[in-house]
Parts: structure tokens; sequence; C-alpha cells
């Protein structure tokens, strides 16, 4: 899964995981935010959880300046 993450240019992957946060920051779970940005990114929801974690690790915006 990791070279599926790694296929999707860097700008897209901070997209997703902003949109990931946002989607948690309106109230929707974490699994349904995963979902719901996976089925509107066109990604599994495994690749949605590791630019999740790849985010988090950098500290990425809106959580860090990463």
């Amino acid at each position: 899964m990791k070279d599926e993450v790694e296929a999707l240019p860097l700008e897209r992957r901070r997209e997703l995981f902003a949109a990931v946060v946002a989607a948690q920051d309106e109230g929707l779970s974490v699994w349904d935010s995963r979902e719901l940005i996976a089925r509107r990114f066109g990604v599994d929801v495994e690749v949605v959880r590791g630019v999740e974690a790849e985010g988090l690790d950098g500290k990425w915006p809106p959580f860090g300046k990463g």
C-alpha cells in the first residue's frame, strides 16, 4: 500500500489529508471520513490511512507547518 500512497503526488496527498481532517472537524467519525475521502479522491481506504499517517507524522497543515 505504501507504493500506492507514494504514487500520489505530494500536493495531492496533502490535499487528501486536509480533506480528511476537515471531514472529521465537521463531525464525521474517523472511519466515515476515510470512506468519504476515499470515494471523493478515487482511492482505497488504506491509501487514505497511509496518507493520514504521513500527514500526522509530518505535521502537515492544519496540524503544523510541515
